[in-house]
Order: C-alpha cells, then sequence, then structure tokens
C-alpha cells in the first residue's frame, strides 16, 4: 500500500516525477540448435508487441493513468517495444498534438525485450526492460506487483527515483510526496517469500534499489524440449552448473570465474 504523507495543499501542479525501472531475466537450457530456435520463437511469440501492450495497459489502468498513445512494433529476427504515453487528469477531446509532446519526456510506460542465447553451451536469456515514469500524484509503485506476476522472472533488478520538486503554499520545496524505505515495502508478501533480496538505497537522493533471484532451483523448470529424465546424472550436473553461472554472473553484474563460481 503507497503511504502518501500528510494530504498537502500545493502551489500548482505537483511535478515531482517518479520513474520505476523494472528488468526482467528468464535463463533456460536448450541441448540443440532446433530446440533454441524453438525456445527463441517460443518467448518471442509469448511477449510479442500485443501482448506487452495488454500488459502496460492495465499498468495505465492501476496507477490510475489515462492513455494517450500507444506505438508497438515487433522486430525481425526476434524483440518487440512497446511506448505508452499517459498523463493523471482525464483527457480532453480533441487531443493536440501539442498535448502528446507535452508529456512525452514524464509520463510514459515502455518496455522492451532481448531474447537471446550463449554462442555455444545452450543458455538462453530472455531480457525484458520496462520503464514506468509519471508525473504527479499518480505512482507507478502500484504497479510493480502486477508486473511481476506478468514476467515471471527467475532475476529481477528494480530502481525507484523520485526526481525534482513541487511546492506547497508557502513556497516550501517537497522532494517526495509519501512515505519509502525500500522498494520491498511494495511487494506482495508471497513474493517476497519466493525471492532473495538485495538492497542498494541512498535515501537522501530518493534512489531506492532492489534485485532479486528466485530461492527454488528445480533444473526441470530451466529446460527447454527435454526433461531432466532423458539426461545422464552428469549432464545434469553439468547444464546445472552452467545455468547457476549465467544467473550469478546477471545477479552480481559481472563475469564470475569457474573458480570463484564453484563457491557460490
Amino acid at each position: 500500500m503507497l503511504q502518501e504523507l500528510k494530504k498537502l495543499k500545493l502551489h500548482g501542479f505537483n511535478n515531482l516525477t517518479k520513474t520505476l525501472s523494472f528488468n526482467m531475466y528468464d535463463i533456460c537450457y536448450t541441448q540443440s540448435v532446433e530446440d533454441r530456435d524453438a525456445y527463441i520463437a517460443y518467448i518471442d511469440e509469448q511477449y510479442n508487441a500485443e501482448r506487452l501492450t495488454q500488459i502496460l495497459t492495465e499498468v495505465a489502468n492501476i496507477i490510475g493513468a489515462n492513455i494517450l498513445n500507444v506505438a508497438k512494433q515487433d522486430y525481425n529476427p526476434q524483440g518487440a517495444s512497446v511506448t505508452i504515453l499517459v498523463c493523471e487528469d482525464p483527457i480532453q477531446k480533441p487531443l493536440k498534438k501539442e498535448s502528446v509532446a507535452a508529456h512525452l519526456d514524464k509520463s510514459h510506460i515502455t518496455v522492451h525485450t532481448y531474447p537471446e542465447y550463449h554462442p555455444d553451451d545452450g543458455v538462453c536469456t530472455f531480457r525484458a526492460d520496462i520503464d514506468v515514469s509519471t508525473c504527479g500524484q499518480i505512482s507507478p509503485l502500484r504497479a510493480l506487483n502486477h508486473l511481476i506476476s506478468s514476467f515471471e522472472a527467475d532475476i529481477m533488478t528494480l530502481d525507484y527515483r523520485v526526481r525534482g520538486f513541487t511546492r506547497d503554499i508557502t513556497g516550501h520545496k517537497l522532494f517526495i510526496d509519501h512515505e519509502i524505505s525500500s522498494i520491498q515495502d511494495y511487494i506482495a508478501a508471497e513474493v517476497k517469500d519466493s525471492y532473495d533480496f538485495i538492497d542498494v538505497n541512498v535515501y537522501q537522493e530518493n534512489i531506492f534499489h532492489t534485485k532479486c533471484r528466485l530461492k527454488q532451483f528445480d533444473i526441470d523448470n530451466y529446460l527447454f524440449g527435454i526433461t531432466e529424465k532423458d539426461l545422464e546424472k552428469d549432464i545434469v550436473n553439468e547444464i546445472g552448473n552452467k545455468l547457476s553461472r549465467e544467473m550469478n554472473e546477471i545477479f552480481y553484474g559481472k563475469n564470475l570465474s569457474k573458480m570463484y563460481q564453484s563457491c557460490l
């Protein structure tokens, strides 16, 4: 629940800009080139521009934003992008072009997807980058759990920042209009039970960073086109090590040596 500060009387428009950046990663192992291509095609279809538009439209509804414009694109050979311009106030008809341009830099919801794979070890990684940026009282944090449930990620990095300031009727500057100690404050309990979390917050700058990865590792959830029963035990262990390395490198944001990897 978003904890707003005591109701404030403002001088003019609340022009605080609140931005939630959400990066999710889905990891998979494919044993053959055919399976790899099939996985990329599958994930590309699961998160095509039309499906992403549906997800972001629901985000706009959840945060109470009004949609000004939608642009969407599927790419060749893979990937998709969607950008939705939004505003806080009800839309006046007919909508003027300058009204759309005025909101472009502050109130928008975007997503870009990046299906990719390792050239020779069978590991595939799907990444989706989402930005929800609002100006005014509406907050992107209200849509956080919807985004998490929409992508079911193995690893997530979340950044939230409040920029600028607004003024009360006395002229006093306000650099944030709600209470927050961590992005985790806005994540559902059942989600927090499933992930390990790390926070890096800069409170004096209203910058909040959280990253997390799934606690449970069931290799069958990461195999595409095969199951654990189809494989010899040593092959299962080898695949498990590859997947673990991929996830640890993404989580820690750096390439890890094999020696260091074995210690994690």
